[in-house]
């Protein structure tokens, strides 16, 4: 297993104390290579994931994040299950006092979809 393999199958979210508890403000992430499997096809599936929040008490670590979302590279889960999948892990994790998962998925067979979960 090549060091990369290795890091992705210990993934684990981890968090940060926001360093301004006191403000609010937005933390918008893009992470536009996002991939899982179709659960019916096995084809692959291709996304642009977009968090935004409004953190509480922590904040994501942003490598952590990264070598989390790659778990699902070889993971068959549906579009809808995939983003509400991290939408409660987030959620769950950070305690943010608001929350937005938008999977914004690429076009396949002519159809494109884009799920979007708030909290």
């Amino acid at each position: 297993m090549k060091y990369g393999e290795k890091n992705i199958s210990k993934a684990k979210l981890e968090k940060w104390l926001n360093p301004h508890p006191e403000r609010d403000y937005t933390i918008e992430i893009d992470l536009p290579e996002f991939t899982c499997l179709c659960p019916r096809s096995g084809y692959p599936d291709f996304a642009v994931i977009k968090i935004n929040y409004v953190p509480d008490k922590y904040i994501i670590e942003l490598k952590s994040l990264k070598l989390y979302l790659n778990k699902f590279r070889n993971q068959s889960i549906s579009h809808e299950s995939a983003t509400n999948q991290i939408f409660s892990d987030l959620n769950k994790l950070l305690k943010p006092r608001r929350l937005e998962v938008i999977g914004d998925f690429n076009p396949r067979g002519n159809v494109k979809t884009i799920i979007r979960i708030c909290l």
